[in-house]
């Protein structure tokens, strides 16, 4: 990593802020006290000079953000989300960071479709539109296939865009090394870490023989969702740097009126996008990790469809039960069982007060029961879990930013449909049916079948293994060897009990 590269890259970040007028608005969205306006804005004007004009007829902040690159307009795709965290003019002004931004030129697109796929477009598709949407890493164009006439969606890569990224995510690890270093409080947030799971999202998103991969998989997982459609990938029609799918029709979820107009219960959508992210996460450990508005559609008959699966989230089953279980007791109100499971997983350290957190937890969960959602600022909770996560030690889990990132989002995405739809009244049905499921006797159970399957599959292996450690250890010492024979003993029968029980159990399951 360059350090004077990346230390004048983040000084004209900060400059860009303040040229294009963004950094006032950065620090009124976040209430920002007057002696940190003050000191930032001392360290930045005098090198605003360096900062990137923009284009000047966009709003301050989606101008800044799209001036600086890619990396920051996945900022603003997430702040888009929120308006009670940024406000709704502001989340509206961000909004066109999603799928609006300047697009690169049809002959440059056609050029690496003819690259990427080795022929010619027209020989592909005898349709092939001017671009129809535009992020920060790729574009979308309209086309028709001519070996079938099915309407299909092109999505390009933009040129030059690994370069791009790579040169962002490399002063963001300069930034959070520097961090580590000046101040070792902020190593319990573990900003190098956070900082590598960006870049391995990323990195996926680049590739999209990798995404088509992605939407392959959550399409199996999410066969049997009613209401939800996954567009079908043309594999033949894709590459590393192209992809091809199925055409989803539709009006976007982003567009109030257009859904208004076709009739849709926003309030409904929006409770079923959130029920359909936790049904995943907790259902599959598989989930769309991307789902701001820029990425659905509502089809005529009421389906959400969605695409885009550049960034996906995947979580084992341990963390899944953790996860349900912290939801379930916030859901219940029992918050010495949710600090109980923040101790139980390691998330807080041993040598605090388990009594002391869960009235902490109380503290951050009681103000949104009983009221109104829209009433419930995220921006002022959000901001006290954090304090409450600095004053227990608790470290940044990285295994969690994804969900809990996505969490946000699609809690936003909701929200915009409908103020008056609340996570926790969505949450309670699904999350109780996951935890009958997953912490029962059933489950457990199936959760011994698990472990004794892979515990005789050491059989075969236990008379090799044994006859070295005779040898081994006869060597030295004769009478070792009369030692190692219990041991002998209490492996061959736990192999053979392990089988016993993995074939009760596996009975069981399969019978149940």
């Amino acid at each position: 990593m360059r350090g004077p590269h990346n230390i004048i890259r983040l000084i004209r970040t900060g400059a860009t802020l303040e040229r294009t007028g963004a950094m006032n608005v950065v620090m009124d969205a976040f209430e920002a006290p007057t002696l940190v306006r003050v000191v930032l804005r001392g360290l930045v004007w005098p090198f605003q000079w360096l900062g990137y004009k923009g284009d000047a007829e966009a709003p301050p902040l989606p101008r800044a953000l799209t001036a600086l690159g890619p990396a920051y307009i996945k900022f603003g795709q997430v702040l888009s989300t929120r308006p009670d965290v940024v406000g709704g003019d502001l989340a509206g002004e961000l909004r066109v960071l999603q799928d609006k931004l300047p697009p690169f030129d049809l002959a440059t697109a056609k050029a690496e479709v003819e690259s990427e796929l080795g022929q010619p477009v027209d020989q592909i598709f005898s349709e092939f539109s001017e671009p129809v949407a535009a992020a920060s890493i790729a574009q979308v164009h309209r086309a028709r296939l001519r070996e079938t006439g099915e309407e299909v969606a092109v999505k390009i890569l933009r040129p030059g865009i690994e370069k791009a990224f790579r040169k962002d995510i490399d002063a963001f690890y300069f930034a959070a090394n520097t961090i580590e270093l000046l101040s070792p409080g902020s190593r319990r947030l573990r900003p190098r870490d956070v900082i590598e799971h960006f870049d391995r999202g990323v990195t996926s998103e680049l590739d999209l023989r990798l995404e088509s991969a992605n939407a392959s998989e959550y399409a199996a997982n999410s066969a049997d969702d009613p209401g939800y459609q996954v567009p079908a990938i043309q594999w033949e029609h894709s590459a590393r740097r192209v992809m091809t799918l199925g055409w989803a029709e539709g009006a976007p979820i982003g567009d109030n009126d257009a859904l208004d107009a076709a009739g849709h219960d926003r309030h409904a959508l929006g409770s079923r996008i959130l029920e359909l992210f936790l049904n995943h996460a907790l259902r599959d450990g598989y989930f769309h990790a991307d789902m701001h508005q820029g990425n659905m559609k509502v089809a005529a008959n009421g389906d959400i469809i969605v695409y885009d699966f550049g960034i996906m989230g995947y979580i084992d089953e341990y963390t899944r039960r953790v996860y349900a279980e912290i939801l379930y007791g916030f859901i219940q109100r029992d918050y010495k069982r949710v600090a109980e499971v923040h101790f139980e997983a390691g998330y807080v350290p041993a040598d605090q007060d388990v009594d002391e957190f869960a009235r902490a937890l109380r503290a951050v969960g009681e103000p949104i029961f009983g009221m109104d959602a829209t009433r419930i600022s995220m921006g002022r909770l959000l901001s006290y879990l954090f304090e409450v996560t600095e004053r227990f030690g608790m470290g940044t889990r990285t295994e969690l930013i994804l969900l809990q990132r996505t969490m946000v989002v699609v809690e936003g995405v909701a929200r915009s449909l409908d103020p008056r739809v609340n996570i926790w009244d969505v949450a309670k049905p699904v999350v109780s049916d996951y935890i009958k499921e997953s912490i029962g006797p059933r489950a457990m159970l199936s959760d011994l079948a698990k472990t004794a399957r892979v515990l005789s599959r050491f059989g075969p292996r236990l008379p090799a293994m044994v006859e070295a450690a005779l040898i081994a250890q006869s060597e030295d010492k004769p009478e070792a060897k009369r030692a190692v024979w219990p041991w002998v003993v209490t492996g061959v029968g736990l192999g053979a009990v392990c089988g016993v029980v993995a074939t009760l159990a596996v009975g069981f399951v399969m019978w149940s």
